[in-house]
């Protein structure tokens, strides 16, 4: 089978397309034949070891300080079950599914084999296999923040800052779809989309700071990592909570003190931890109902995915960077 797979840390040129044997299914797994995967912000990170400092070490001691070792990378896909374990009771040949492979990595090829109790499940009937590649990562991020750790409800006023990208086209969606009064902040060249995916309103961060607008919000959900904690807890109602995606050690020991000590709260998580398949199902439906459409910018085939990672790491893609697989 076809497969991307890189043997040291560096550029994107370590990745090479090369040919590995097809894996067969144990007892337990299902054999998918990937159609689509994608490339996420943190596959560039992976790729070239370039981590924050606070996860360098757990980072190289799971994949490696010298060479990776996990060499295919990917982490989102969908495809079709070629083939099932003998134990397998909740799949069949030529189901559609999408998922997520976890710490396992391996979407950068044509196959891969996943337990049939992984982060898996059957792909929406009206999202084609890019679309729904990228309905995993981004769109579980932003429900964990949103949901599980914001506690958003009906009738909140949420700010999303960086609400082009991955997680944020997915925050301004659910956010929307939780009954909550949007305000997206973006760049200039990307108001127009992030008012078409639901936002109530829109701002321009290379015109102006939201804090100078003395408005006041229960939910701020930064996906960046770029806003001021100090300009962010000012702007938040009592009891609001500041969402953070990318973060400090002086963000930990914020979220540490105001979970004892202040209504206000900052709130800092890996969110992956939370991911379970009730969600996908969630997102699945939510998605063949109308109200959640994944934010596709340009995409790659298997063969560019150099060209891929080039893109990712401008950090000026929009939404998600699908890759076309078979």
């Amino acid at each position: 089978m076809k497969a991307v797979t890189f043997k040291k840390f560096g550029q994107p040129e370590v990745l090479q397309l090369t040919e590995l044997e097809k894996p067969t299914p144990k007892s337990n797994e299902v054999l998918v034949k990937i159609h689509a995967t994608s490339v996420t912000s943190e596959d560039p990170k992976m790729r070239g070891f370039n981590h924050p400092p606070l996860l360098k070490l757990p980072v190289g001691l799971m994949f490696g300080f010298k060479k990776p070792k996990k060499p295919v990378l990917g982490m989102e896909f969908s495809g079709i079950v070629e083939h099932t374990g003998d134990q397998v009771k909740n799949y069949k040949t030529n189901d559609h599914v999408f998922g997520y492979t976890g710490l396992s990595f391996g979407a950068y090829a044509e196959y891969k084999c996943l337990p049939e109790n992984s982060l898996m499940y059957f792909k929406p009937e009206n999202l084609s296999f890019e679309q729904s590649a990228t309905l995993v990562n981004g769109p579980l991020s932003a429900l964990v923040y949103l949901k599980k750790k914001g506690g958003i409800k009906k009738g909140d006023h949420v700010l999303i800052y960086g609400a082009s990208g991955s997680v944020g086209t997915a925050a301004v969606q659910l956010a929307k779809y939780f009954g909550a009064t949007v305000m997206g902040i973006c760049s200039t060249k990307n108001l127009d989309l992030v008012k078409s995916i639901g936002a109530d309103y829109v701002l321009d961060y290379t015109r102006g700071n939201f804090s100078e607008r003395n408005e006041k919000f229960d939910i701020i959900f930064d996906t960046i990592g770029k806003t001021s904690m100090k300009d962010c807890m000012k702007s938040l109602h009592p009891n609001g909570k500041y969402l953070l995606t990318e973060f400090k050690i002086s963000h930990i020991l914020a979220a540490l003190y105001t979970s004892l000590f202040r209504s206000k709260k900052v709130i800092v998580a890996a969110s992956n931890f939370y991911w379970k398949r009730e969600d996908l199902i969630f997102l699945k439906e939510i998605a063949e109902q109308g109200h959640y459409i994944p934010v596709l910018d340009q995409s790659f085939r298997l063969e560019e995915i150099v060209e891929a990672h080039r893109y990712v790491e401008t950090g000026h893609k929009v939404g998600n960077v699908p890759v076309s697989v078979q």
